[in-house]
């Protein structure tokens, strides 16, 4: 016991001494009183049983303070071996010597720190079961309002590995939660985009949705939930296929104001009015992100103006058709095809004014056979290209044919040069008009054996053309053989004159002419060689040049030398 206990409570020696004295004192009262013994040894009993009474109530109290202390010790014990199996904490607690008291002041600080670690333990614990079911809450969709106290914490198991185990679960979660948001974020921006180019309200749109995801506040929590995501996907679906039914449709739109506008040569001016329809033909849906290009207000407008042109497109089908047919005969016309125009157009006027031809398949049927047209010129291309070269080399045939006959081309005049270079390649060009020819003429027949039918140039069957150009250009060779040949013979007999009669004076020449002329020497028939021979030469104009060129006179005169070649050149 300590000082202030001793001091306040007598030794047993000292209670004894008082006791004794106390009896004396009590003896005395009693026989001051008069008291009997029996009376006396009642009263001393009484106290004896009292005092009895009162140590056995000690010793009971005692007792029951000394197993209250084991039970105590047992207890701290037993907590000190639960907070470390709880805590996973690794200490060894053996029971100290000494008294009872002692050994609860031995492990009361051990008992002590362990609860300290206990409670942050749990508070750890708590903190982050708290953020798990939280966030758990907001991905299910659940409304309700999470604290600690709805918490069910294990209380066997708060070890570190445990704790360890349930903060990775929140960083998985958390991490969950941050693909949730960043998905959630690109989900609405997607909206917001579709939205604009469809000019639909985009707040509406996402409040139908959920209407955390209106607000565009920091501290506002957007929902995560997998329905929110489930919406979202849906209405970004149901977005996209009413953008690209709008596209579809404002392309269709467009491809038909295009076919309108060239059917009408619709000017310029006007057609750019709708560029913001055309632009989009051959646009890609992902590609169309201007605000508001397919806004109802749009596709109407597109509407109304395919409706007009259609209205104006039935007053003027008269106008297309009958311009679809001078557009037929030009191509017919640049080919040198045959076509009867007035027929055809005579055709078409009947059947517009009847009322009884649908013009867009009058149309579409006249499309198809320009088209046919066209097929056409382009298998002719070659053989025609082929022509214009054989045409170009006859006129430079005929033009060195003339040249040839000019007796001063070789005069100093102004041009001169010129001429003498057109001349030579003139003769280079005619030289190589006979292979033209003949590659011409394989080709039409080649074509003509492919196509089944005559290849024919401005009504007339090519080949034949050709056949008789090849006998014209034949004739007229052998007419230049024979008058060369004359010529040369009338030489001849001039210079055996000469040489009989000796040498004459020289005639003037108009005198020399003239008595030629009426003597019909070759000179007075300079007129009758060939002149113009172009493909159509007649033949009459044949037999004129073969009959003038081949007679000589009986009463030819010969001429001085210089006189005779210088009236034949």
């Amino acid at each position: 016991m300590s000082s202030d206990t001793a001091d306040t409570q007598p030794a047993p020696s000292q209670a004894r001494t008082t006791c004794s004295s106390l009896l004396h004192e009590l003896q005395i009262i009693w026989d001051e009183i008069g008291e009997g013994d029996g009376e006396r040894d009642k009263m001393l009993l009484q106290l004896e049983q009292e005092c009895l009474d009162i140590y056995r109530r000690k010793v009971d109290k005692t007792r029951k303070h000394k197993a209250d202390l084991h039970q105590s010790l047992a207890e701290s014990e037993a907590e000190i071996a639960n907070l470390i199996s709880a805590l996973g904490e690794r200490i060894n607690i053996a029971r100290g010597k000494g008294s009872l008291k002692k050994q609860l002041s031995a492990i009361q600080p051990v008992l002590d720190d362990l609860r300290l670690k206990k409670n942050e333990r749990m508070k750890e614990f708590s903190e982050t079961q708290l953020q798990i079911a939280r966030i758990c809450a907001e991905i299910a969709g659940d409304g309700l309002s999470i604290d600690s106290t709805s918490l069910q914490v294990n209380e066997c198991d708060w070890t570190l590995n445990k704790l360890a185990e349930f903060k990775s679960h929140l960083q998985e979660l958390q991490q969950e939660k941050l693909i949730r948001l960043q998905r959630v974020n690109s989900d609405i921006n997607t909206i917001h985009q579709l939205s604009v180019v469809l000019s639909f309200d985009f707040f509406e749109t996402v409040n139908e949705i959920n209407p955390s995801l209106r607000s565009c506040k920091g501290d506002q929590v957007k929902s995560i939930s997998n329905d929110t995501l489930a919406r979202l996907t849906s209405a970004i679906h149901s977005l996209k296929q009413e953008k690209k039914q709008r596209l579809q449709k404002l392309q269709n739109l467009g491809s038909t104001l295009m076919e309108l506008w060239n059917l009408m040569d619709t000017p310029t001016e006007e057609q750019k009015k709708y560029d913001f329809v055309t632009s989009l033909i051959s646009s890609n849906v992902d590609e169309v992100s201007r605000s508001g290009s397919l806004a109802p207000e749009v596709i109407e407008q597109a509407e109304l103006e395919v409706e007009r042109l259609n209205v104006l497109k039935a007053s003027k089908m008269k106008e297309l058709v009958l311009k679809r047919q001078s557009e037929l005969e030009e191509i017919y016309r640049g080919v040198h095809m045959d076509v009867d125009s007035d027929a055809a157009r005579q055709i078409l006027i009947s059947l517009i004014e009847s009322g009884n031809a649908d013009m867009s398949d009058l149309l579409s049927s006249m499309d198809d056979q320009i088209a046919k047209a066209k097929e056409q010129a382009l298998s002719r291309k070659d053989i025609l290209d082929k022509v214009e070269k054989w045409k170009y080399a006859a006129e430079e045939e005929k033009w060195l044919d003339d040249y040839e006959k000019d007796e001063n081309r070789y005069s100093a005049g102004r041009g001169a040069h010129k001429n003498l270079k057109r001349a030579e390649k003139a003769r280079i060009l005619v030289s190589k008009i006979p292979s033209i020819i003949e590659t011409l003429t394989s080709r039409i027949k080649a074509w003509e054996s492919e196509k089944g039918i005559p290849f024919l140039y401005d009504k007339d069957p090519l080949l034949c053309t050709l056949e008789e150009y090849s006998m014209l250009r034949q004739e007229r060779e052998e007419e230049k053989r024979r008058f060369r040949d004359q010529k040369r013979l009338q030489e001849q007999l001039a210079a055996e004159q000469e040489a009989i009669f000796g040498s004459r004076p020289k005639k003037p020449l108009g005198q020399s002419t003239t008595a030629n002329t009426l003597q019909g020497t070759p000179i007075g028939r300079r007129g009758a060689t060939p002149g113009r021979h172009g493909v159509l030469s007649s033949g009459k104009e044949r037999r004129d040049g073969r009959k003038s060129n081949t007679v000589i006179p009986i009463n030819y005169v010969a001429l001085p030398k210089d006189d005779a070649v210088s009236q034949g050149n």
